[in-house]
């Protein structure tokens, strides 16, 4: 069962203002991927449902990090039907994210208390996703939605709100002011953090060094959010 909250993964998420968001059918790359990541500062970290037996692969990487680096926040994205979102809970995922919002997946999360963050891609479906008990909503892709303007006129209105882009993020600076600017609760990250050699596998110091950028970055920029 999850190990943390649905109210401390949104409080992480807000703390962080990062989740990196990975998969590998390799379980062995998404342990040294979580950690490089882990080391630069993330604590909240997105497995995504993208391959053949990607369960399988969670399975092994959850009992892992659970040993190795236990304050890591490990959930699981890209799930888009409520079998698949109740098989992950009992594997132990401490959050889901989905790119699409179902009414189905939200009950299997509530009832066990599990963080759910659904895909949206108006206000409607915003204030649909939050009617249903979702905490923080993403949305998806970010930059085609709207991007940082479409956060911010959401907020206009409905200042409650928590949001969480991916799509469109990158590590820069001047991307991530924008994103915080317009008032996100935290953005995802995936490729444009996940830095590879010229070989083709991932630069494990790269990734490390590029994560703690991002997050010095962000908590700079939302160290200036509260002094306004």
């Amino acid at each position: 069962m999850a190990r943390f909250s649905r109210i401390q993964v949104a409080l992480k998420m807000k703390e962080t203002g990062m989740v990196p968001v990975f998969y590998h059918k390799d379980v062995q790359v998404c342990k040294e991927v979580v950690r490089a990541c882990y080391n630069g500062g993330a604590r909240v970290f997105e497995f995504t449902n993208r391959g053949d037996r990607a369960h399988m692969v969670f399975d092994q990487l959850i009992t892992w990090a659970e040993s190795e680096i236990p304050d890591m926040i490990l959930g699981v994205g890209s799930i888009v039907d409520a079998p698949t979102t109740a098989l992950y809970i009992q594997l132990g995922a401490n959050f889901i994210v989905s790119p699409v919002l179902h009414e189905d997946m939200a009950r299997v999360c509530n009832r066990r208390k599990i963080s759910w963050s659904p895909g949206c891609g108006s206000l409607s479906e915003i204030s649909k996703a939050e009617e249903l008990g979702a905490e923080v909503v993403k949305i998806f892709p970010g930059s085609q939605v709207g991007g940082p303007k479409f956060v911010a006129a959401v907020l206009g209105p409905s200042p409650w709100s928590s949001i969480m882009p991916t799509g469109g993020v990158t590590p820069e600076a001047s991307n991530l002011k924008e994103w915080f600017d317009a008032g996100v609760h935290c953005v995802g990250m995936g490729s444009q953090l996940m830095i590879k050699k010229s070989d083709g596998s991932f630069d494990l110091a790269a990734i490390e060094i590029k994560t703690r950028e991002a997050l010095e970055i962000i908590g700079r920029l939302q160290n200036s959010r509260s002094l306004k």
